[in-house]
């Protein structure tokens, strides 16, 4: 419980940072997950934040899927590393053995495409963590892993949201 409420705080605070506070609806907290509406976009997110770490971060870590109903965008994987990865080095996902070669750069790492959006999200969805790894500016590996407890019904809930705003 302290750890959702915990979660709660650190990602309005981190929706906080990107969006004005008005224009963001809280959907639900599910497990490890929050999901977040923005009707001024129009968007809707699950989000989650990556396991604790004593390593050296440059950015705060959180893994988000979302859809975006104008742009018929949905599910959509964002990953913000903890740290700035090094130009032209792989970014992979591993999720219960599965391995997904990301594209992104500075501190953000994505699905290549939508065929693998799909596939992350299948996997994300019966999985009970993830973990991205990189070789950071400094040439150090890195790794940043997340609890996917509540990951498939906020996946849901962002979804749902967004289709109930639509006109």
């Amino acid at each position: 419980m302290a750890r959702k409420v915990a979660l709660c705080l650190a990602l309005g605070t981190m929706t906080a940072l990107a969006t004005p506070l008005a224009a963001r609806e809280s959907l639900g907290v599910f497990g490890s997950w929050g999901v977040f509406r923005d009707p001024d976009v129009p968007r809707c997110y699950a989000i989650a934040m990556a396991e604790p770490s004593t390593l050296a971060r440059d950015y705060q870590p959180y893994a988000s899927v979302g859809t975006w109903p104008t742009r018929q965008l949905r599910n959509q994987l964002h990953l913000r590393l903890s740290r700035r990865i090094a130009a032209a080095r792989p970014i992979t996902l591993v999720i219960s053995g599965q391995l997904f070669a990301l594209t992104g750069g500075g501190g953000d790492a994505w699905a290549q495409d939508k065929r693998m959006d799909a596939g992350v999200i299948a996997a994300m969805r019966s999985a009970g963590s993830m973990t991205v790894s990189a070789i950071d500016a400094q040439g150090k590996r890195f790794a940043n892993t997340y609890d996917l407890e509540g990951a498939a019904t906020a996946m849901d809930a962002a979804t749902v949201g967004c289709a109930r705003s639509n006109p």
